[in-house]
């Protein structure tokens, strides 16, 4: 499957923002899909992510803190995360990933990258203060 992230810019902090991750090539409802950022100088790290059925999603809560959510639309071949409430440290460049096996466990305890093996270029996110 290949994968398209789309979405990001400037905002102001406090301010909102959706990311979309547009699929194509493949039967994308059989995928989980996942979002990771990236700081500068920083590890690649799992922000969100959604089972292929959207009934089973992960937040790393660390990071979101109930400020994110993440959705699909199967027949659009889509899926979403909207941030709420975004803060300087927010700034990242924002991937979209899937697999058609990721760990189950994954959405108790969160995800590697390394479970992933479709991964989109990438969309960036800066938060301004």
């Amino acid at each position: 499957v290949q994968l398209q992230a789309s979405g990001g810019g400037l905002v102001q902090a406090g301010g909102s923002l959706r990311l979309s991750c547009s699929a194509s090539g493949d039967t994308f409802s059989s995928y989980a899909v996942g979002w990771f950022r990236q700081a500068p100088g920083k590890e690649r790290e799992l922000v969100s992510a959604i089972s292929w059925s959207g009934i089973s999603t992960y937040y790393k809560n660390s990071v979101v803190k109930g400020r994110f959510t993440i959705s699909r639309d199967n027949a659009k071949n889509t899926v979403r995360l909207q941030m709420n409430s975004l803060k300087p440290e927010d700034t990242a460049v924002h991937y979209c990933a899937a697999d058609r096996l990721v760990p189950p466990l994954g959405f108790q305890a969160g995800f590697l990258p390394t479970d992933f093996g479709s991964w989109g270029q990438g969309t960036q996110l800066t938060v301004s203060s």
